[in-house]
């Protein structure tokens, strides 16, 4: 038996990530991101950044009040990116060093997280 597609067609590499990185929250997915061994990142990183161009394509199709379910999925996940790009193409090895720092920086309020939900 197959699981149900949790994302639009075409995002199925992206399936095996959805539970850590459908994040609906910048605070949530600042904290994801900083218990995540640079492992994780980088494997998350590899398969999301090359089909960033086609999801944020696609998502442009569709107005933002409007996005729900596998597009609200897709749209979260390209914002955890942002997160993971930053530790992976500019912090690398020193990640971990970075994400204790960032502990004592608490986002209390962003704009994405304002977005319908």
């Amino acid at each position: 038996m197959t699981a149900q597609a949790q994302l639009p067609a075409g995002f199925e590499a992206l399936e095996p990530f959805v539970e850590r990185w459908a994040i609906r929250t910048t605070r949530e997915r600042d904290r994801t991101r900083g218990e995540s061994r640079f492992e994780d990142l980088a494997a998350y990183y590899k398969v999301a950044q090359p089909l960033l161009q086609p999801a944020l394509t696609y998502l442009d199709t569709i107005p933002v009040k409007d996005l729900a379910g596998k597009e609200q999925r897709l749209m979260d996940m390209m914002l955890s990116l942002a997160h993971v790009s930053m530790a992976v193409e500019i912090h690398k090895e020193m990640e971990p060093r970075h994400a204790k720092s960032r502990q004592a920086m608490i986002i209390s309020h962003s704009s994405t997280d304002t977005l319908p939900s």
